[in-house]
């Protein structure tokens, strides 16, 4: 049965349940103190076509958007920065030179901040030798050294010759000021692609070789990266083993990205599917150095669902899964998650209904033990969730929302943390 047609029949099996904005009897039992919604800001594609949003936050309060748009047969890739208590977006700026478009709106260019003023993208282009074959593609790297004002020309990430697919990747910067890349990589020619790393540490002016982590990943389920303030740096992905089981994995590397660990199973979820879900995982780190990872499953039950998972031994094990969608009549979907320092969570997911596609959060404020009930975040048909913090008590959430048939906005929303007697990080373990 296809990705599709499972979908299908989830949604016609379900009841046209809605998803209740506010917080349940069960959170107000916890005593989970409510956050606060800041004031939404809307950017208009004017009816283009776009991909998801990228966000990131940066420690001054800036919130920096990046998406790739088709105008007419060109694709580009877009950027913007503003406060985020913005009335009004700035103009976007467009970062790929008119010689070198983007290749496709499956996924938004993966973004990371420096803390020089530095804004880092990774997007794909049409490989130049493709004549015709599809699914091929060179990884570049964009950078800008003035805080988004103007950016460098793009660099190319992948060290092959290879006319074959370098994408789905993602990329986050250390502590220590190096960049770290990840992607899926078919330069061997297998049915199934690699993932191949790169570091920089010199703002991206020269990268290291490629270095090939493991095989056999899931062909077009995006990768993720993250780096724990030790300077530990984590990969993400799914892998195929035996049978056709996918399972989200992570390795790691205490070396700053020379090599990495064996891959370690997150959920041992035990799916079975005969095709590329399409849907990533996604990590991040607080102070102490817990590892969280956010991933979409279907096993072993064949019931979609999104998880969470922590480790606090630096992705060597791993806590038992927790669910974190809630509604009986909805298909949850493409799960991002942002921590920040105090760990404190974010989560942010689609919910799909036969009728409705919603966009929805859940939040921990004791480093995962506990979380508030899912709340709507959108009015209109909406998709494309993605999230961000940063360690001064801020967060950012944006989404796609079609507010007016037939085109799209990018919504950004700003968050506001409840006040707490007592500091996270002093909260029990489990």
């Amino acid at each position: 049965m296809s990705c599709h047609t499972k979908v299908l029949a989830v949604l016609s099996f379900l009841s046209l349940l809605i998803i209740t904005p506010s917080l349940s009897d069960a959170d107000q039992n916890l005593k989970i103190p409510p956050i606060e919604f800041g004031e939404k800001l809307r950017f208009d594609h004017q009816t283009k076509r776009i991909s998801g949003p990228a966000i990131q936050l940066s420690e001054t309060g800036l919130f920096h958007l990046a998406w790739i748009e088709a105008n007419q047969k060109d694709l580009n890739t877009y950027y913007v920065h503003a406060p985020l208590q913005s009335e009004t977006f700035p103009q976007p700026i467009r970062v790929n030179p008119k010689s070198t478009l983007a290749a496709s709106l499956h996924a938004p260019p993966a973004m990371a901040l420096g803390d020089q003023n530095e804004v880092y993208l990774t997007w794909t282009t049409p490989h130049p030798k493709a004549n015709g074959k599809l699914f091929t593609s060179l990884l570049l790297l964009s950078r800008s050294l003035d805080g988004g004002k103007t950016f460098l020309d793009p660099i190319q990430v992948n060290d092959d010759n290879a006319v074959t697919g370098h994408s789905f990747d993602n990329l986050t910067v250390s502590p220590n000021g190096s960049i770290h890349m990840v992607w899926l990589d078919a330069r061997e020619g297998k049915k199934d692609p690699s993932t191949y790393s790169s570091f920089s540490q010199d703002q991206g002016q020269t990268l290291s070789p490629n270095l090939k982590i493991d095989d056999m990943a899931c062909v077009c389920c995006r990768t993720h990266a993250t780096v724990a303030q030790d300077g530990t740096v984590y990969l993400a992905w799914r892998k195929i083993y035996s049978g056709g089981i996918r399972e989200t994995v992570v390795a790691s590397s205490t070396n700053n990205g020379a090599t990495f660990s064996s891959p370690v199973i997150v959920g041992n979820d035990r799916w079975a599917f005969e095709g590329c879900p399409h849907r990533p995982a996604t990590m991040g780190t607080d102070q102490q150095g817990r590892l969280f990872v956010t991933w979409y499953t279907e096993g072993p039950d064949d019931i979609p669902g999104v998880y969470i998972a922590f480790s606090d031994d630096r992705g060597k094990t791993f806590t038992p899964r927790r669910q974190l969608n809630l509604s009986k009549g909805t298909f949850p979907d493409h799960p991002q998650l942002a921590v920040d320092r105090e760990g404190r969570l974010l989560v942010i997911w689609e919910e799909q209904s036969p009728v409705r596609r919603e966009v929805v959060i859940s939040y921990s404020l004791d480093r995962g033990l506990t979380f508030s009930s899912p709340q709507k975040l959108n009015k209109k048909k909406s998709k494309h969730p993605a999230v961000a913090l940063n360690s001064q008590g801020q967060a950012i959430l944006a989404w796609q929302e079609q507010i007016k048939f037939p085109g799209w906005h990018t919504v950004v929303q700003p968050i506001t943390w409840p006040n707490l007697a007592t500091p996270l990080l002093s909260s029990h373990q489990p």
